[in-house]
Protein backbone atom coordinates (compact mmCIF):
# COMPACT_ATOMS: atom_id res chain seq x y z
CA UNK A 1 0.00 0.00 0.00
CA UNK A 2 2.82 2.59 0.69
CA UNK A 3 4.66 1.69 -2.49
CA UNK A 4 2.10 1.99 -4.19
CA UNK A 5 1.18 5.64 -2.81
CA UNK A 6 4.49 6.49 -3.72
CA UNK A 7 4.69 5.32 -6.95
CA UNK A 8 1.74 7.52 -7.49
CA UNK A 9 3.54 10.10 -5.72
CA UNK A 10 6.53 9.72 -7.88
CA UNK A 11 4.50 9.77 -11.24
CA UNK A 12 2.53 12.53 -10.52
CA UNK A 13 5.44 14.95 -10.08
CA UNK A 14 6.67 16.72 -13.22
CA UNK A 15 10.15 17.04 -11.97
CA UNK A 16 10.55 13.60 -11.68
CA UNK A 17 9.13 12.75 -15.00
CA UNK A 18 11.18 15.78 -16.54
CA UNK A 19 14.36 13.86 -14.98
CA UNK A 20 13.24 10.15 -15.66
CA UNK A 21 12.63 10.85 -19.50
CA UNK A 22 16.07 12.65 -19.71
CA UNK A 23 17.40 9.07 -17.77
CA UNK A 24 15.73 6.92 -20.13
CA UNK A 25 16.62 8.95 -23.37
CA UNK A 26 20.16 8.92 -22.26
CA UNK A 27 20.19 4.85 -21.21
CA UNK A 28 18.56 3.91 -24.68
CA UNK A 29 21.26 6.49 -26.50
CA UNK A 30 24.01 4.42 -24.49
CA UNK A 31 22.69 0.70 -24.92
CA UNK A 32 21.53 0.91 -28.37
CA UNK A 33 22.60 4.15 -29.91
CA UNK A 34 25.89 3.28 -31.26
CA UNK A 35 23.80 0.54 -33.56
CA UNK A 36 22.27 3.30 -35.60
CA UNK A 37 25.37 5.61 -35.75
CA UNK A 38 26.71 5.69 -39.46
CA UNK A 39 30.63 6.69 -38.43
CA UNK A 40 33.25 5.63 -36.90
CA UNK A 41 33.82 8.04 -34.20
CA UNK A 42 37.96 7.52 -33.79
CA UNK A 43 37.79 7.55 -37.95
CA UNK A 44 39.50 11.11 -38.87
CA UNK A 45 38.72 12.62 -42.12
CA UNK A 46 40.44 16.09 -42.50
CA UNK A 47 38.46 16.92 -45.86
CA UNK A 48 35.41 17.19 -43.63
CA UNK A 49 36.93 19.12 -40.71
CA UNK A 50 34.63 21.47 -39.10
CA UNK A 51 31.19 21.28 -41.02
CA UNK A 52 28.49 22.96 -39.45
CA UNK A 53 25.32 20.95 -38.27
CA UNK A 54 23.27 19.82 -41.26
CA UNK A 55 25.49 19.55 -43.90
CA UNK A 56 25.85 15.54 -44.35
CA UNK A 57 26.47 15.58 -39.98
CA UNK A 58 23.20 16.26 -37.90
CA UNK A 59 25.73 17.93 -35.52
CA UNK A 60 28.45 19.09 -37.27
CA UNK A 61 31.72 17.71 -36.89
CA UNK A 62 34.92 18.54 -35.02
CA UNK A 63 38.49 19.78 -36.26
CA UNK A 64 39.50 16.23 -37.25
CA UNK A 65 36.35 15.71 -39.76
CA UNK A 66 34.67 13.50 -36.88
CA UNK A 67 31.14 12.89 -36.72
CA UNK A 68 29.89 14.70 -33.29
CA UNK A 69 26.71 12.93 -32.97
CA UNK A 70 28.45 9.64 -33.32
CA UNK A 71 31.16 10.69 -30.91
CA UNK A 72 28.23 11.83 -28.00
CA UNK A 73 26.63 8.72 -28.80
CA UNK A 74 29.60 7.02 -28.01
CA UNK A 75 29.88 8.92 -25.12
CA UNK A 76 27.34 8.64 -23.41
CA UNK A 77 28.04 4.90 -22.89
CA UNK A 78 31.49 5.68 -21.91
CA UNK A 79 29.71 8.02 -19.51
CA UNK A 80 27.56 5.69 -17.98
CA UNK A 81 29.84 3.04 -17.33
CA UNK A 82 32.81 5.05 -15.54
CA UNK A 83 29.79 6.61 -13.52
CA UNK A 84 28.60 3.19 -12.76
CA UNK A 85 31.81 1.52 -12.03
CA UNK A 86 33.48 4.36 -9.72
CA UNK A 87 30.08 4.14 -7.81
CA UNK A 88 30.30 0.07 -7.46
CA UNK A 89 33.38 0.59 -6.13
CA UNK A 90 32.07 3.40 -3.44
CA UNK A 91 29.34 2.13 -2.23
CA UNK A 92 30.94 -1.58 -1.82
CA UNK A 93 33.82 0.34 0.61
CA UNK A 94 31.72 2.70 1.87
CA UNK A 95 29.00 0.23 2.98
CA UNK A 96 31.67 -2.14 4.09
CA UNK A 97 32.94 0.30 6.17
CA UNK A 98 30.20 1.95 7.57
CA UNK A 99 27.74 -0.97 8.28
CA UNK A 100 30.79 -2.20 10.49
CA UNK A 101 31.92 1.20 12.45
CA UNK A 102 28.04 1.66 12.76
CA UNK A 103 27.39 -1.49 14.03
CA UNK A 104 30.63 -2.52 16.14
CA UNK A 105 30.64 1.02 17.29
CA UNK A 106 33.65 1.53 20.44
CA UNK A 107 36.97 1.61 18.99
CA UNK A 108 36.30 0.44 15.72
CA UNK A 109 33.65 3.28 14.95
CA UNK A 110 36.17 5.94 15.99
CA UNK A 111 39.04 4.73 13.80
CA UNK A 112 36.89 4.02 10.62
CA UNK A 113 34.76 7.54 11.46
CA UNK A 114 38.30 9.39 11.76
CA UNK A 115 39.71 7.88 8.54
CA UNK A 116 36.70 8.50 6.38
CA UNK A 117 37.07 12.08 8.18
CA UNK A 118 40.26 12.87 6.89
CA UNK A 119 38.52 11.75 3.30
CA UNK A 120 35.80 14.18 3.78
CA UNK A 121 37.87 17.25 4.96
CA UNK A 122 38.89 17.91 1.45
CA UNK A 123 36.83 19.26 -1.40
CA UNK A 124 35.50 16.27 -3.93
CA UNK A 125 37.14 17.86 -6.79
CA UNK A 126 40.13 19.16 -5.40
CA UNK A 127 40.83 15.78 -4.04
CA UNK A 128 40.18 13.87 -7.27
CA UNK A 129 42.33 15.76 -9.03
CA UNK A 130 44.92 15.31 -6.80
CA UNK A 131 44.89 11.43 -6.75
CA UNK A 132 44.55 11.43 -10.75
CA UNK A 133 47.47 13.66 -11.15
CA UNK A 134 49.68 11.89 -8.85
CA UNK A 135 48.17 8.28 -10.05
CA UNK A 136 48.44 9.74 -13.49
CA UNK A 137 46.37 10.63 -16.38
CA UNK A 138 44.15 7.73 -17.80
CA UNK A 139 40.57 6.85 -17.44
CA UNK A 140 40.90 3.98 -15.56
CA UNK A 141 43.12 6.60 -12.92
CA UNK A 142 40.57 9.11 -12.80
CA UNK A 143 37.78 6.15 -12.16
CA UNK A 144 39.90 5.06 -8.63
CA UNK A 145 40.22 8.50 -8.05
CA UNK A 146 36.87 9.35 -8.08
CA UNK A 147 36.11 5.70 -6.01
CA UNK A 148 38.17 7.30 -3.13
CA UNK A 149 36.51 10.78 -3.10
CA UNK A 150 33.15 9.33 -2.98
CA UNK A 151 33.14 6.13 -0.46
CA UNK A 152 33.01 8.32 2.38
CA UNK A 153 29.89 9.57 2.00
CA UNK A 154 28.57 6.19 1.38
CA UNK A 155 30.10 5.23 4.87
CA UNK A 156 28.74 7.70 6.59
CA UNK A 157 25.05 7.11 5.52
CA UNK A 158 25.23 3.72 5.95
CA UNK A 159 27.11 4.21 9.88
CA UNK A 160 24.30 6.63 10.43
CA UNK A 161 21.12 4.19 9.28
CA UNK A 162 22.59 0.88 10.90
CA UNK A 163 22.87 2.50 14.04
CA UNK A 164 19.45 3.59 13.82
CA UNK A 165 18.00 0.30 12.65
CA UNK A 166 20.10 -1.68 15.19
CA UNK A 167 18.63 -1.28 18.10
CA UNK A 168 15.21 -1.98 16.89
CA UNK A 169 12.97 -4.89 18.24
CA UNK A 170 12.93 -7.29 14.98
CA UNK A 171 16.83 -7.04 15.38
CA UNK A 172 16.58 -8.23 19.08
CA UNK A 173 13.93 -10.97 18.10
CA UNK A 174 16.45 -12.32 15.41
CA UNK A 175 19.18 -12.26 18.19
CA UNK A 176 17.47 -14.10 20.29
CA UNK A 177 16.43 -16.68 18.20
CA UNK A 178 20.34 -17.57 17.41
CA UNK A 179 20.88 -15.44 14.61
CA UNK A 180 24.84 -14.77 14.80
CA UNK A 181 26.03 -11.10 14.47
CA UNK A 182 26.77 -11.43 10.89
CA UNK A 183 23.57 -12.92 9.70
CA UNK A 184 21.64 -10.05 11.92
CA UNK A 185 23.92 -7.54 10.11
CA UNK A 186 23.48 -9.29 6.72
CA UNK A 187 20.08 -10.40 6.90
CA UNK A 188 17.88 -7.93 8.91
CA UNK A 189 19.95 -4.07 9.30
CA UNK A 190 21.50 -4.16 5.98
CA UNK A 191 18.62 -4.32 3.91
CA UNK A 192 16.68 -1.72 5.96
CA UNK A 193 19.20 0.44 4.94
CA UNK A 194 18.97 0.40 1.11
CA UNK A 195 16.37 3.41 0.69
CA UNK A 196 19.13 6.06 0.70
CA UNK A 197 21.63 4.20 -0.73
CA UNK A 198 19.79 4.16 -3.75
CA UNK A 199 18.66 7.33 -3.29
CA UNK A 200 21.93 9.09 -3.02
CA UNK A 201 23.60 6.80 -5.99
CA UNK A 202 20.51 8.25 -8.26
CA UNK A 203 22.35 12.32 -7.30
CA UNK A 204 25.59 10.65 -7.42
CA UNK A 205 25.74 9.87 -10.91
CA UNK A 206 24.82 12.94 -12.35
CA UNK A 207 27.58 14.14 -10.48
CA UNK A 208 29.95 11.36 -10.88
CA UNK A 209 29.63 11.89 -14.33
CA UNK A 210 30.61 15.66 -14.08
CA UNK A 211 33.51 15.09 -12.43
CA UNK A 212 34.62 12.85 -14.71
CA UNK A 213 33.96 15.22 -17.82
CA UNK A 214 35.99 17.36 -15.33
CA UNK A 215 38.70 15.50 -15.46
CA UNK A 216 38.94 14.52 -19.09
CA UNK A 217 38.90 18.67 -19.84
CA UNK A 218 41.77 18.68 -17.79
CA UNK A 219 43.57 15.97 -18.95
CA UNK A 220 43.29 14.07 -16.54
CA UNK A 221 40.88 11.47 -17.48
CA UNK A 222 39.70 9.63 -20.53
CA UNK A 223 42.79 10.56 -23.39
CA UNK A 224 42.43 10.68 -26.79
CA UNK A 225 40.98 9.63 -29.10
CA UNK A 226 38.19 8.04 -26.54
CA UNK A 227 34.93 9.75 -27.18
CA UNK A 228 34.61 11.85 -23.43
CA UNK A 229 32.39 14.60 -23.24
CA UNK A 230 34.95 16.87 -21.18
CA UNK A 231 37.76 15.86 -23.52
CA UNK A 232 35.45 17.03 -26.44
CA UNK A 233 34.53 20.04 -25.00
CA UNK A 234 38.14 20.99 -23.77
CA UNK A 235 39.82 20.03 -27.44
CA UNK A 236 36.98 22.28 -29.36
CA UNK A 237 37.30 25.24 -27.06
CA UNK A 238 39.41 26.94 -29.04
CA UNK A 239 36.94 26.81 -31.72
CA UNK A 240 33.94 27.98 -29.83
CA UNK A 241 33.66 31.85 -31.36
CA UNK A 242 34.40 30.63 -35.12
CA UNK A 243 32.48 26.96 -34.91
CA UNK A 244 30.75 26.93 -31.76
CA UNK A 245 28.93 23.59 -32.42
CA UNK A 246 32.07 21.92 -31.61
CA UNK A 247 32.33 22.37 -27.65
CA UNK A 248 28.48 23.21 -27.80
CA UNK A 249 27.17 20.04 -28.46
CA UNK A 250 29.61 17.75 -26.01
CA UNK A 251 28.75 20.55 -22.85
CA UNK A 252 24.92 20.29 -23.60
CA UNK A 253 25.16 16.69 -23.25
CA UNK A 254 26.77 17.06 -20.07
CA UNK A 255 24.45 19.53 -19.00
CA UNK A 256 21.10 17.49 -19.26
CA UNK A 257 22.54 14.31 -18.34
CA UNK A 258 23.45 16.04 -15.12
CA UNK A 259 20.28 17.80 -15.13
CA UNK A 260 18.36 14.69 -15.59
CA UNK A 261 20.04 12.58 -12.75
CA UNK A 262 19.77 15.34 -10.53
CA UNK A 263 15.89 16.22 -10.95
CA UNK A 264 15.21 12.35 -10.57
CA UNK A 265 17.30 11.90 -7.54
CA UNK A 266 15.29 14.64 -5.84
CA UNK A 267 12.54 13.56 -6.53
CA UNK A 268 13.25 10.34 -5.59
CA UNK A 269 14.29 11.37 -1.99
CA UNK A 270 11.59 13.28 -1.35
CA UNK A 271 9.07 10.53 -2.85
CA UNK A 272 11.17 8.09 -0.62
CA UNK A 273 11.45 10.21 2.82
CA UNK A 274 10.00 7.80 5.55
CA UNK A 275 8.47 10.42 7.08
CA UNK A 276 6.37 11.49 4.10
Amino acid sequence: MLASKRTRRLLRSPTAMVGLGIVLILLLTALVGPAFTRYDPHHAALSEALRPPGDGYLLGTDELGRDLLTRIVYGSRLALGVAVMVLAIAVTTGVIVGSLAGFLGGWVDEVMMRITDMFLAFPPLILALAVAAALGPSLVNAMIAMAIVWWPWYARVVRGQVMAVKNEDYVAAARSLGAGELVVLVRHVLPNCLLPIIVQCTLDLGTTMLTAASLGFVGLGAQPPQPDWGLMVATGRQYMLSYWWVPTFPGAAIFFAVMGFNLFGDALRDVLDVQS
